[in-house]
């Protein structure tokens, strides 16, 4: 009996966070893009290029994400964890 509401509880939401990634499949890859970055880099790299300034590719992608509350939303909730695991590691943030 427990593990059917645990089914109930899971199903919807690996079913919607399923959608948000299939509904955006160009965020989708930027946001791998991103992660990998974060997961190859040294600390050092991280800490050469805080201060550049975004490449036009870069400059791009965050004006569509600006432009779509929804898809940014979906981008974060994607990235946040590896690049604030990453970030953590490296003494970036407390």
């Amino acid at each position: 009996m427990r593990t059917r509401f645990w089914l109930i509880g899971v199903a919807p939401a690996a079913f919607f966070a399923g959608a948000a990634v299939a509904q955006y499949p160009i965020m989708d890859m930027i946001a791998q893009r991103v992660i990998e970055k974060y997961q190859t880099s040294t600390c050092e790299q991280l800490w050469q290029s805080r201060g550049k300034p975004a490449s036009a590719e870069e400059q791009r992608a965050m004006s569509v994400l600006r432009g779509d509350p929804q898809m940014r939303q979906a981008f974060f909730n994607q990235i946040a964890g590896p690049v604030m695991n990453k970030m953590f590691d490296c003494g970036m943030i407390p």
